[in-house]
Protein backbone atom coordinates (compact mmCIF):
# COMPACT_ATOMS: atom_id res chain seq x y z
CA UNK A 1 0.00 0.00 0.00
CA UNK A 2 1.18 3.71 -0.71
CA UNK A 3 1.75 5.78 1.95
CA UNK A 4 -1.17 7.67 1.08
CA UNK A 5 -3.03 5.14 1.09
CA UNK A 6 -1.98 4.28 4.44
CA UNK A 7 -2.45 7.50 5.62
CA UNK A 8 -6.01 7.77 4.38
CA UNK A 9 -6.42 4.16 6.05
CA UNK A 10 -4.91 5.71 9.67
CA UNK A 11 -7.54 9.05 9.49
CA UNK A 12 -10.38 6.68 8.62
CA UNK A 13 -9.68 5.03 11.81
CA UNK A 14 -9.07 8.48 13.89
CA UNK A 15 -12.27 10.17 12.76
CA UNK A 16 -14.10 6.49 13.80
CA UNK A 17 -12.83 6.93 16.93
CA UNK A 18 -13.54 10.39 17.41
CA UNK A 19 -17.25 10.29 16.07
CA UNK A 20 -19.47 9.17 18.83
CA UNK A 21 -17.81 12.44 21.02
CA UNK A 22 -18.32 15.48 18.20
CA UNK A 23 -21.57 16.24 18.82
CA UNK A 24 -21.63 16.09 22.40
CA UNK A 25 -17.95 16.61 23.69
CA UNK A 26 -17.05 20.57 23.98
CA UNK A 27 -13.46 19.64 25.05
CA UNK A 28 -12.65 17.69 22.03
CA UNK A 29 -9.07 18.98 21.20
CA UNK A 30 -8.64 17.17 24.27
CA UNK A 31 -9.20 14.07 23.27
CA UNK A 32 -8.21 14.33 19.87
CA UNK A 33 -4.27 15.11 22.05
CA UNK A 34 -5.08 11.73 23.88
CA UNK A 35 -5.79 9.71 20.60
CA UNK A 36 -2.39 11.44 19.06
CA UNK A 37 -0.78 10.32 22.52
CA UNK A 38 -2.04 7.08 21.93
CA UNK A 39 -0.39 6.00 18.91
CA UNK A 40 3.52 6.57 19.41
CA UNK A 41 3.72 5.87 15.38
CA UNK A 42 2.91 9.07 14.74
CA UNK A 43 6.00 11.77 14.21
CA UNK A 44 5.70 15.59 14.22
CA UNK A 45 4.59 15.73 10.68
CA UNK A 46 1.81 13.00 10.59
CA UNK A 47 0.40 14.80 14.19
CA UNK A 48 0.36 18.17 12.34
CA UNK A 49 -1.39 16.22 8.61
CA UNK A 50 -3.96 14.43 10.87
CA UNK A 51 -4.91 17.60 13.10
CA UNK A 52 -5.54 18.94 9.62
CA UNK A 53 -7.74 16.63 8.32
CA UNK A 54 -9.39 16.04 11.75
CA UNK A 55 -10.41 20.19 11.77
CA UNK A 56 -11.26 20.48 8.61
CA UNK A 57 -13.52 17.21 8.84
CA UNK A 58 -15.07 19.22 11.79
CA UNK A 59 -15.13 22.64 10.20
CA UNK A 60 -17.36 20.64 7.36
CA UNK A 61 -18.78 18.41 9.19
CA UNK A 62 -21.95 18.28 7.92
CA UNK A 63 -20.46 17.86 4.37
CA UNK A 64 -18.37 15.08 5.21
CA UNK A 65 -20.15 13.06 8.10
CA UNK A 66 -22.89 11.45 5.46
CA UNK A 67 -19.92 10.25 3.28
CA UNK A 68 -18.54 8.48 6.03
CA UNK A 69 -21.39 6.43 5.65
CA UNK A 70 -21.77 6.26 2.31
CA UNK A 71 -18.75 6.96 0.41
CA UNK A 72 -15.63 7.16 2.45
CA UNK A 73 -12.82 7.01 -0.13
CA UNK A 74 -14.76 10.15 -1.24
CA UNK A 75 -15.77 11.37 2.41
CA UNK A 76 -11.21 11.47 2.43
CA UNK A 77 -10.74 13.38 -1.05
CA UNK A 78 -12.91 16.25 0.05
CA UNK A 79 -11.47 16.46 3.37
CA UNK A 80 -8.16 16.12 1.68
CA UNK A 81 -9.62 19.08 -1.21
CA UNK A 82 -10.53 21.39 1.84
CA UNK A 83 -7.85 20.96 3.75
CA UNK A 84 -4.92 24.17 3.78
CA UNK A 85 -2.22 23.55 1.82
CA UNK A 86 0.29 23.16 4.23
CA UNK A 87 3.76 21.38 4.09
CA UNK A 88 2.73 18.20 6.41
CA UNK A 89 -0.65 18.09 3.80
CA UNK A 90 0.83 18.74 0.61
CA UNK A 91 2.18 15.12 -0.56
CA UNK A 92 -1.24 13.53 0.90
CA UNK A 93 -3.23 16.48 -0.75
CA UNK A 94 -2.03 16.05 -4.33
CA UNK A 95 -2.28 12.11 -4.10
CA UNK A 96 -5.90 12.24 -2.75
CA UNK A 97 -7.11 15.26 -4.74
CA UNK A 98 -4.63 16.19 -7.50
CA UNK A 99 -6.98 15.69 -10.35
CA UNK A 100 -9.36 18.08 -8.97
CA UNK A 101 -9.42 21.63 -9.65
CA UNK A 102 -7.42 24.39 -6.93
CA UNK A 103 -9.69 24.26 -4.03
CA UNK A 104 -11.43 28.03 -4.40
CA UNK A 105 -11.37 30.64 -1.05
CA UNK A 106 -14.98 31.01 -0.70
CA UNK A 107 -17.79 28.47 0.95
CA UNK A 108 -20.17 29.27 -1.81
CA UNK A 109 -17.53 27.87 -4.37
CA UNK A 110 -16.50 25.40 -2.78
CA UNK A 111 -20.41 24.25 -2.24
CA UNK A 112 -21.57 25.05 -5.64
CA UNK A 113 -18.37 22.32 -6.94
CA UNK A 114 -19.23 19.86 -4.23
CA UNK A 115 -23.09 20.31 -4.89
CA UNK A 116 -23.50 20.83 -0.99
CA UNK A 117 -25.47 23.38 0.87
CA UNK A 118 -23.16 26.44 2.03
CA UNK A 119 -25.54 27.29 4.66
CA UNK A 120 -25.24 23.78 6.33
CA UNK A 121 -21.72 24.64 7.50
CA UNK A 122 -23.30 26.84 10.38
CA UNK A 123 -25.75 25.59 12.94
CA UNK A 124 -29.27 27.06 11.45
CA UNK A 125 -29.13 29.09 14.77
CA UNK A 126 -26.11 31.36 13.79
CA UNK A 127 -27.17 33.52 11.44
CA UNK A 128 -30.35 34.66 13.01
CA UNK A 129 -27.85 35.57 15.90
CA UNK A 130 -25.25 37.23 13.47
CA UNK A 131 -26.66 37.70 9.95
CA UNK A 132 -22.86 38.77 8.89
CA UNK A 133 -21.67 35.07 10.14
CA UNK A 134 -23.58 33.44 7.40
CA UNK A 135 -22.30 35.65 4.45
CA UNK A 136 -18.96 36.42 2.40
CA UNK A 137 -16.39 37.43 3.88
CA UNK A 138 -17.27 36.27 7.49
CA UNK A 139 -18.55 33.11 6.43
CA UNK A 140 -15.43 32.35 4.27
CA UNK A 141 -13.21 33.69 7.37
CA UNK A 142 -15.00 31.52 10.13
CA UNK A 143 -13.91 28.33 7.68
CA UNK A 144 -10.48 29.13 7.65
CA UNK A 145 -7.35 28.16 9.82
CA UNK A 146 -7.09 30.67 12.73
CA UNK A 147 -3.84 32.91 12.78
CA UNK A 148 -1.28 32.93 15.41
CA UNK A 149 -1.14 36.19 16.85
CA UNK A 150 1.59 37.58 19.46
CA UNK A 151 0.89 41.03 21.04
CA UNK A 152 4.51 42.35 21.92
CA UNK A 153 5.97 42.63 25.54
CA UNK A 154 9.03 44.95 24.20
CA UNK A 155 9.89 47.63 21.55
CA UNK A 156 12.77 45.91 20.09
CA UNK A 157 10.73 43.87 17.69
CA UNK A 158 13.85 42.98 15.83
CA UNK A 159 14.92 40.90 18.72
CA UNK A 160 11.88 38.42 17.97
CA UNK A 161 12.03 38.50 14.36
CA UNK A 162 15.72 37.86 14.03
CA UNK A 163 15.20 34.97 16.20
CA UNK A 164 12.09 33.71 14.40
CA UNK A 165 13.65 34.48 10.73
CA UNK A 166 16.33 31.33 11.76
CA UNK A 167 13.49 29.13 12.81
CA UNK A 168 11.67 30.13 9.24
CA UNK A 169 9.06 31.53 10.99
CA UNK A 170 8.49 34.63 8.97
CA UNK A 171 6.14 37.29 10.77
CA UNK A 172 4.59 40.67 9.50
CA UNK A 173 3.06 43.60 11.66
CA UNK A 174 -0.98 45.14 10.93
CA UNK A 175 -0.90 48.40 10.56
CA UNK A 176 -4.11 48.38 12.77
CA UNK A 177 -2.52 46.96 16.04
CA UNK A 178 1.22 48.73 16.80
CA UNK A 179 2.60 45.75 18.72
CA UNK A 180 0.74 43.36 17.59
CA UNK A 181 2.76 40.75 15.38
CA UNK A 182 1.11 37.91 12.77
CA UNK A 183 3.48 34.65 12.76
CA UNK A 184 2.61 33.14 9.37
CA UNK A 185 4.35 29.65 10.05
CA UNK A 186 3.36 26.51 11.94
CA UNK A 187 5.53 26.98 14.74
CA UNK A 188 5.32 26.54 18.73
CA UNK A 189 6.78 30.03 19.55
CA UNK A 190 6.64 29.02 23.28
CA UNK A 191 10.15 27.38 22.51
CA UNK A 192 12.03 30.22 21.56
CA UNK A 193 14.12 32.25 23.59
CA UNK A 194 11.93 35.98 23.07
CA UNK A 195 9.30 33.56 24.89
CA UNK A 196 11.49 32.53 27.19
CA UNK A 197 12.61 36.12 28.09
CA UNK A 198 9.06 37.48 28.57
CA UNK A 199 9.02 39.78 24.76
CA UNK A 200 5.27 38.75 24.00
CA UNK A 201 2.20 36.98 24.65
CA UNK A 202 0.43 35.08 22.50
CA UNK A 203 -2.92 36.70 21.90
CA UNK A 204 -5.69 37.30 19.29
CA UNK A 205 -5.37 40.39 17.61
CA UNK A 206 -9.18 40.55 17.81
CA UNK A 207 -9.05 40.01 21.94
CA UNK A 208 -6.00 42.71 22.04
CA UNK A 209 -8.76 45.31 20.08
CA UNK A 210 -11.15 45.02 22.53
CA UNK A 211 -9.41 47.63 25.39
CA UNK A 212 -7.36 49.22 22.39
CA UNK A 213 -11.07 49.91 21.25
CA UNK A 214 -12.06 50.93 24.75
CA UNK A 215 -9.07 53.37 25.45
CA UNK A 216 -7.59 52.57 28.48
CA UNK A 217 -5.65 55.06 29.84
CA UNK A 218 -2.40 54.66 31.99
CA UNK A 219 -2.60 54.69 35.35
CA UNK A 220 -5.83 54.11 37.89
CA UNK A 221 -6.66 50.64 39.38
CA UNK A 222 -8.65 48.36 37.46
CA UNK A 223 -10.29 44.52 38.46
CA UNK A 224 -10.18 41.75 36.05
CA UNK A 225 -13.41 40.18 37.27
CA UNK A 226 -12.88 37.17 35.10
CA UNK A 227 -9.23 37.35 34.60
CA UNK A 228 -8.92 33.26 33.94
CA UNK A 229 -5.11 32.74 32.68
CA UNK A 230 -4.73 36.25 32.02
CA UNK A 231 -4.29 37.07 28.47
CA UNK A 232 -6.50 40.42 28.86
CA UNK A 233 -5.13 41.37 32.92
CA UNK A 234 -1.47 40.90 31.15
CA UNK A 235 -2.58 43.61 27.90
CA UNK A 236 -4.23 45.69 31.00
CA UNK A 237 -1.39 45.79 32.92
CA UNK A 238 0.62 47.54 29.73
CA UNK A 239 -1.73 49.78 29.27
CA UNK A 240 -2.42 51.42 32.95
CA UNK A 241 1.64 51.01 33.46
CA UNK A 242 3.76 51.60 36.51
CA UNK A 243 1.63 54.27 37.75
CA UNK A 244 -2.16 51.75 37.35
CA UNK A 245 -2.62 47.95 39.50
CA UNK A 246 -4.39 45.74 38.17
CA UNK A 247 -6.09 43.06 40.53
CA UNK A 248 -7.18 39.90 39.01
CA UNK A 249 -10.04 37.41 40.02
CA UNK A 250 -11.66 34.42 38.86
CA UNK A 251 -13.32 31.43 40.04
CA UNK A 252 -10.74 29.34 38.75
CA UNK A 253 -7.81 28.79 40.84
CA UNK A 254 -5.63 26.84 38.24
CA UNK A 255 -6.21 29.42 36.13
CA UNK A 256 -5.01 32.16 38.26
CA UNK A 257 -1.97 29.92 39.34
CA UNK A 258 -1.12 29.80 35.44
CA UNK A 259 -2.16 34.07 35.15
CA UNK A 260 0.79 34.36 38.02
CA UNK A 261 3.19 32.46 35.97
CA UNK A 262 2.99 34.48 33.30
CA UNK A 263 2.64 37.72 34.84
CA UNK A 264 6.33 36.84 36.57
CA UNK A 265 7.47 36.18 32.87
CA UNK A 266 6.57 39.52 30.99
CA UNK A 267 7.71 41.35 34.51
CA UNK A 268 4.23 42.27 34.79
CA UNK A 269 4.72 43.67 38.39
CA UNK A 270 1.49 45.92 39.12
CA UNK A 271 -0.64 42.93 38.96
CA UNK A 272 -2.18 41.17 41.99
CA UNK A 273 -4.22 37.89 42.17
CA UNK A 274 -7.62 37.98 43.91
CA UNK A 275 -9.09 34.67 44.56
CA UNK A 276 -12.07 36.28 46.46
CA UNK A 277 -13.41 39.86 46.34
CA UNK A 278 -13.96 42.45 48.82
CA UNK A 279 -17.28 43.82 48.91
CA UNK A 280 -17.37 47.48 49.26
CA UNK A 281 -13.88 47.70 47.13
CA UNK A 282 -14.09 50.11 44.23
CA UNK A 283 -12.20 50.67 41.36
CA UNK A 284 -11.50 53.27 38.16
CA UNK A 285 -12.33 50.55 36.08
CA UNK A 286 -13.86 46.76 36.25
CA UNK A 287 -13.07 44.63 32.96
CA UNK A 288 -15.62 41.93 32.49
CA UNK A 289 -14.54 39.35 30.17
CA UNK A 290 -17.72 36.99 30.69
CA UNK A 291 -17.68 33.57 29.65
CA UNK A 292 -19.88 32.56 26.64
CA UNK A 293 -20.75 29.96 23.88
CA UNK A 294 -17.20 30.90 22.05
CA UNK A 295 -18.87 31.06 19.03
CA UNK A 296 -16.37 33.41 17.90
CA UNK A 297 -13.98 31.45 18.30
CA UNK A 298 -14.98 28.74 15.83
CA UNK A 299 -12.00 29.06 12.93
CA UNK A 300 -9.69 27.74 15.90
CA UNK A 301 -12.18 25.19 18.01
CA UNK A 302 -14.73 24.20 14.89
CA UNK A 303 -15.77 21.21 17.04
CA UNK A 304 -18.18 23.80 19.12
CA UNK A 305 -20.59 24.50 16.15
CA UNK A 306 -22.02 21.43 16.62
CA UNK A 307 -21.60 20.71 20.09
CA UNK A 308 -23.56 24.27 21.09
CA UNK A 309 -26.91 24.57 20.72
CA UNK A 310 -29.47 27.82 21.07
CA UNK A 311 -30.45 27.06 24.44
CA UNK A 312 -26.72 26.81 26.23
CA UNK A 313 -26.79 30.59 24.27
CA UNK A 314 -29.37 31.74 26.01
CA UNK A 315 -28.66 30.40 29.33
CA UNK A 316 -24.71 31.92 29.02
CA UNK A 317 -26.77 35.21 28.30
CA UNK A 318 -28.55 34.69 31.55
CA UNK A 319 -25.60 34.41 33.33
CA UNK A 320 -23.65 36.79 31.74
CA UNK A 321 -26.04 39.77 33.23
CA UNK A 322 -25.66 38.48 36.05
CA UNK A 323 -21.92 38.90 35.98
CA UNK A 324 -22.65 42.14 34.56
CA UNK A 325 -24.45 43.50 37.39
CA UNK A 326 -22.61 41.78 40.45
CA UNK A 327 -19.58 43.06 39.35
CA UNK A 328 -20.70 46.67 38.60
CA UNK A 329 -21.21 47.07 41.74
CA UNK A 330 -17.38 47.43 42.26
CA UNK A 331 -17.29 50.37 39.94
CA UNK A 332 -16.04 53.90 41.58
CA UNK A 333 -18.55 56.81 40.58
CA UNK A 334 -16.81 58.14 36.87
CA UNK A 335 -15.30 55.09 36.61
CA UNK A 336 -15.62 52.49 33.68
CA UNK A 337 -16.77 49.25 32.72
CA UNK A 338 -15.85 47.07 29.72
CA UNK A 339 -18.05 43.89 28.80
CA UNK A 340 -16.44 41.89 26.49
CA UNK A 341 -16.89 38.02 24.85
CA UNK A 342 -15.84 35.87 22.27
CA UNK A 343 -19.15 35.26 21.13
CA UNK A 344 -20.68 36.73 17.88
CA UNK A 345 -24.48 36.06 19.08
CA UNK A 346 -26.29 39.22 20.00
CA UNK A 347 -28.03 37.45 22.64
CA UNK A 348 -24.77 36.95 24.77
CA UNK A 349 -23.39 40.92 23.28
CA UNK A 350 -25.88 43.97 23.16
CA UNK A 351 -29.07 42.08 24.31
CA UNK A 352 -27.10 41.76 27.93
CA UNK A 353 -25.34 45.52 27.79
CA UNK A 354 -29.03 46.64 27.07
CA UNK A 355 -30.88 44.70 29.50
CA UNK A 356 -27.83 45.73 32.27
CA UNK A 357 -28.59 49.31 31.22
CA UNK A 358 -32.64 48.95 31.29
CA UNK A 359 -31.77 48.15 35.09
CA UNK A 360 -28.62 50.09 35.92
CA UNK A 361 -29.53 53.56 35.51
CA UNK A 362 -26.31 55.47 36.86
CA UNK A 363 -24.02 53.72 33.67
CA UNK A 364 -23.93 54.94 30.15
CA UNK A 365 -22.50 54.20 26.92
CA UNK A 366 -19.28 56.04 25.97
CA UNK A 367 -18.17 55.81 22.59
CA UNK A 368 -14.87 55.04 21.81
CA UNK A 369 -11.83 57.69 19.91
CA UNK A 370 -11.31 54.85 17.06
CA UNK A 371 -13.39 52.03 16.66
CA UNK A 372 -11.08 50.58 14.49
CA UNK A 373 -12.44 48.38 11.95
CA UNK A 374 -15.23 47.53 14.76
CA UNK A 375 -19.07 47.35 13.67
CA UNK A 376 -21.43 49.46 15.71
CA UNK A 377 -24.29 47.44 17.23
CA UNK A 378 -27.03 49.34 19.06
CA UNK A 379 -24.59 49.48 21.78
CA UNK A 380 -21.12 48.50 21.78
CA UNK A 381 -19.11 47.12 18.63
CA UNK A 382 -18.57 43.58 17.55
CA UNK A 383 -15.27 42.51 15.65
CA UNK A 384 -15.95 40.55 13.05
CA UNK A 385 -13.50 37.82 12.06
CA UNK A 386 -13.02 38.65 8.27
CA UNK A 387 -11.96 42.66 9.32
CA UNK A 388 -8.72 41.81 10.34
CA UNK A 389 -8.44 37.97 9.90
CA UNK A 390 -9.26 37.35 13.71
CA UNK A 391 -11.84 35.53 16.17
CA UNK A 392 -15.11 37.10 16.68
CA UNK A 393 -15.25 39.47 19.78
CA UNK A 394 -17.91 41.51 20.92
CA UNK A 395 -17.06 45.05 23.47
CA UNK A 396 -19.51 47.46 25.19
CA UNK A 397 -17.63 50.47 27.59
CA UNK A 398 -19.86 52.06 30.11
CA UNK A 399 -19.08 54.81 32.31
CA UNK A 400 -20.75 54.47 35.98
CA UNK A 401 -22.19 58.26 36.38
Amino acid sequence: MSLAGSQQKIFLRLLAALRPNWHSDANLPAGISELFAANRSFGSRDRRLYRELIYTTLRYLPWVEPLLDTDPTRATKVVAWLAADLPATRAYRMAHCGDWPDCPTTVEAKAAYLKFDAGAVLPAWLPRHCAEAGVAPNLDALHQRASLWLRLNTNDVTRITTEFAAKAWPTRPTAVMPGALEVLAEADVTKSDAWAAGLFEVQDLGSQLILAIAGVSPGGRWLDACAGAGGKTLQLASLVGSAGRVEAHDIRQAALRELEIRASRAGAENIGVLPALSEGTLYDGVLVDAPCSGSGTWRRAPHLKWTTSAGQVTSAAEKQLELLTKFSAFVRPGGRLIYATCSLSRLENEAVVEAFLSASKNFSVEMPAKAMGATPRSVGFAILPATHNTDGFYLAALRKS
